[in-house]
């Protein structure tokens, strides 16, 4: 019987890791990141785990102290085990994490600085539109596809034509709502060329699914010149009505 289930045991362990490791570098993964946008979220994810992960261990400790020497803090009073464990060792764990995750929370909000290039992004069902205020020129638009270059923070700001959408490439950024008649903004960048995923997060009807797009990094002479065979924007900005 011992055999059968080592054997069985074996097998279901290789398997449920292999699945853990294929899924931190998946094309929507939050842990294989690609900027540091979000190679932050994932920092405060994984001090998280830890954190947790060692809140379980002492508690499994303690439960395994019990069955093995019955009576272990009884001697203890109440009030020891109310004050320490209700009230003292939530505080000792959450308030270092509030701070980090405060701390993380600030990096991410993007800094109001002129030189960064800026993209006006308008979702509608079933579309992402990108609007190049900066490009050479008039502005320039491009559907489901976002154009950036490799290294340089670029702010988007975020609105909807219709219902409540939501932002997300997983691997450079937090998700943020597309809210209509209101701006967000937020800030990206990629660390190497290549096509990173996004998703709508947020259901916003029949075909949800659909809302999916891509983000481009290019090197800086491909960015140009993919900027310039972009089709002009025929109303520049977002979308009329729209308030930061």
């Amino acid at each position: 019987m011992r055999e059968q289930a080592r054997w069985f045991a074996r097998p279901t362990i290789a398997c449920g890791v292999a699945a853990l490791l294929t899924g931190c570098s998946a094309p929507l993964s939050t842990l294989d990141t690609a900027g540091p946008a979000a190679a932050s979220i994932a920092s405060l994810w994984w001090v998280m785990l830890i954190g947790a992960s060692l809140i379980f261990i002492i508690v499994m400790a303690l439960l395994a102290l019990v069955f093995i020497r019955p009576g272990f803090g009884r001697r203890a009073p109440a009030s020891w085990w109310l004050v320490g464990g209700g009230l003292a060792f939530p505080a000792a764990v959450l308030t270092p994490l509030l701070i980090y995750a405060l701390w993380s929370g600030e990096r991410l909000y993007p800094i109001g600085d002129p030189a960064v290039a800026q993209v006006d992004v308008v979702a509608r069902q079933w579309e992402w539109s990108f609007t190049y205020n900066d490009a050479a020129g008039a502005p320039v638009r491009s559907v489901n596809t976002l154009h950036i270059q490799v290294g340089q923070p670029v702010r988007l700001n975020i609105t909807s034509a219709d219902v409540i959408h939501a932002f997300w490439v997983p691997r450079l950024a937090g998700k943020i709502d597309a809210i209509p008649g209101h701006i967000n903004a937020l800030q990206i960048k990629a660390d190497a060329p290549g096509i990173y995923r996004g998703v709508c997060a947020e259901f916003c009807g029949s075909a949800h699914l659909e809302m999916q797009f891509a983000v481009e990094a290019h090197t800086a002479d491909e960015f140009k010149a993919v900027l310039g065979s972009l089709p002009l924007a025929a109303t520049g900005g977002n979308a009329p009505g729209v308030r930061p």
